[in-house]
């Protein structure tokens, strides 16, 4: 028989998730983002449930053609563009609509003959400093680029770097209307928070990534308030049952100390598998359904959870470490990351089903 542990993926929230966003989006159109093999719930399945999204949007190339292979007729947004001359050949084999950002993509494309037009997207700096032309190089950018014969749209692009947080994007947006206002040319601006938080940032097309997966963007707003549902749940069952006494310890670094007698379960998933190693005594986790948490260390293959006061509990429990009944947003929180990195980091070892 293979390890209990499981991450099961429910095609229905992720319709439910992108309805949400379109309800949120109005008469915008929608760009899906998968990238990082869908947040980590396996590319073509991602796909296959948001059909119903305006575009996809991803960063690598074998991604992008994994999705023509599959089928996928509807546009696909380049994140990061292109690379090197080979990728620029991709763009039209498959129909990719790459983001420009740096000048080195714009001289590329003024030295390549275009076999068929190519809508592209341009990154506008806006503050956040990653990627995108600021003040000084924005016009000359956009007009050597608008100059190309075979370039038939320009979308001016930002991303903003608080619109979960007291920032916002106010100042940001502000920025960017002045960068751009020379300039007639369809927009994309909200992700996720945006989308959900800020009207003024809706037009054109928006780009939700970790809503459509059931999460929160926001550190103060969960999932469940915003009318999400959580599509992947990670679950394993207890493989072991420890009893023990007061100042018996457990794990790794003896990290944790029984103060009273307790009962402590082994659950088969650790590190390896995509749980969070730094995740302290403490994380919640489900037994049977019933909240307790974590004890002690993390470990490769297994972590330990207080079963004390859960008399039903016994070898071959299940048990639940994200998803549904317990959001992946709050077990990120007790471990001191986000729910991005939860996600994205399930294992590949970890056996994953899909669920209508």
């Amino acid at each position: 028989m293979p390890r209990p542990i499981r991450a099961v993926v429910r095609a229905s929230a992720l319709r439910h998730n992108l309805a949400r966003a379109r309800a949120a989006a109005g008469e915008s159109k929608i760009w899906a983002v998968v990238k990082a093999n869908a947040y980590g719930h396996g590319l073509e399945r991602a796909a296959r449930a948001l059909a119903g999204a305006d575009g996809f949007a991803l960063l690598d190339f074998q991604e992008a053609v994994r999705l023509r292979l599959a089928g996928v007729t509807q546009p696909i947004l380049m994140l990061e563009g292109f690379f090197r001359p080979l990728d620029v050949n991709l763009l039209f084999k498959y129909g990719l609509t790459p983001v420009i950002h740096n000048p080195e993509q714009v001289e590329l494309l003024k030295h390549m003959d275009f076999p068929a037009p190519l809508d592209l997207y341009l990154k506008v700096n806006s503050g956040m400093n990653r990627l995108g032309f600021g003040v000084d190089d924005l016009r000359v950018m956009y007009n050597s680029l608008r100059l190309l014969p075979q370039v038939r749209e320009i979308t001016l692009m930002t991303h903003f770097a608080d619109a979960e947080g007291t920032g916002g994007v106010h100042d940001q947006l502000r920025w960017f209307n002045e960068l751009v206002s020379p300039f007639e040319a369809p927009r994309s601006l909200a992700n996720s928070a945006a989308l959900l938080r800020f009207k003024e940032a809706r037009e054109g097309w928006v780009r939700p990534g970790l809503m459509l997966y059931g999460c929160s963007p926001f550190p103060d707003w969960s999932a469940a308030d915003i009318g999400l549902e959580p599509a992947m749940t990670l679950a394993s069952e207890l493989i072991a049952v420890q009893n023990l006494a007061p100042g018996e310890r457990v794990g790794y670094g003896f990290s944790f100390e029984a103060k009273a007698p307790m009962t402590i379960g082994v659950v088969a998933c650790g590190y390896a598998d995509g749980y969070p190693r730094h995740a302290p005594t403490g994380t919640p986790v489900l037994v049977n359904g019933r909240r307790t948490r974590t004890v002690g260390r993390v470990s490769m293959d297994m972590l330990c959870v207080d079963i004390t006061d859960i008399e039903e509990a016994y070898i071959g429990t299940p048990v639940t470490l994200w998803g549904e009944g317990l959001s992946a947003d709050e077990v990120a929180a007790a471990a001191g990351t986000v729910s991005y990195e939860l996600l994205c980091a399930l294992a590949p070892r970890v056996p994953v089903h899909e669920e209508a």
